[in-house]
């Protein structure tokens, strides 16, 4: 049975971290990483505000060939990065058991990870891994992606659990909407853009925590502290 770990690690434990490290203090998002043959292509959202310098300073960086904008949408940029992945020992230890990266996220020299492992016995291995190599890794949570009872409730943080049970409840998608983002950055106290990326990023965790995993097994679903 799958788990999912969230892991710390140092922005220097991991070559794509160092690559983006150079564009601290800015906020990146990993969104999803893409196999491509052998070069993982990473799909990379930054505020649109610090667009510029991120593209100045990762696109200087010797590992990366180019720097690719997708989009635009509500004060964001998506990127992607063609660069050389063959000295990444953190995503290659992911890749050799078999992980799926869901997602992460980095400023400076901090990052945070969502991982599904096909096992705990992968995870371990992963762990043995990267102690292997050097690579320092945390795991704050460990747990079942089936278990709707408990925190974090199919993947969601806290925040966007209570911020997408309000959006339904006050007829954000109802037709017609009886309540705007407005209406919710207002009542959470944040803004429009943080609201609409909040919604966002629960609908994902919602899909990748039922929609994408294997079913589970009878008495599957305990969590597990790491």
């Amino acid at each position: 049975m799958s788990v999912i770990a969230e892991l710390r690690v140092a922005a220097g434990e991991f070559e794509l971290g160092g690559i983006l490290g150079s564009a601290e203090p800015l906020e990146v998002e990993l969104e999803r990483m893409v196999p491509l043959g052998r070069r993982p292509v990473p799909f990379l959202l930054v505020h649109d505000d610090g667009s510029e310098a991120f593209e100045t300073s990762v696109g200087d960086h010797p590992s990366v060939e180019a720097v690719r904008e997708v989009d635009r949408y509500d004060g964001t940029v998506l990127y992607t990065l063609d660069w050389d992945a063959s000295r990444d020992r953190l995503l290659g230890a992911m890749d050799a058991v078999g992980a799926q990266l869901l997602s992460g996220r980095g400023a400076g020299t901090a990052w945070t990870f969502e991982v599904r492992f096909p096992s705990h016995a992968a995870l371990s291995a992963f762990n043995d891994r990267c102690a292997d190599v050097g690579i320092d890794v945390t795991a704050d949570r460990v747990y079942n992606p089936r278990k709707p009872a408990e925190e974090p409730w199919f993947g969601l943080t806290g925040p966007q659990r209570e911020t997408l049970i309000r959006a339904v409840e006050g007829g954000y998608y109802d037709i017609p909407r009886r309540m705007s983002t407005a209406d919710l950055a207002e009542e959470f106290d944040v803004s429009d853009q943080a609201i609409t990326e909040r919604l966002r990023r629960a609908i994902v965790a919602l899909a990748e925590h039922t929609l994408l995993v294997p079913d589970a097994a009878p008495g599957d679903g305990d969590e597990h502290e790491p």
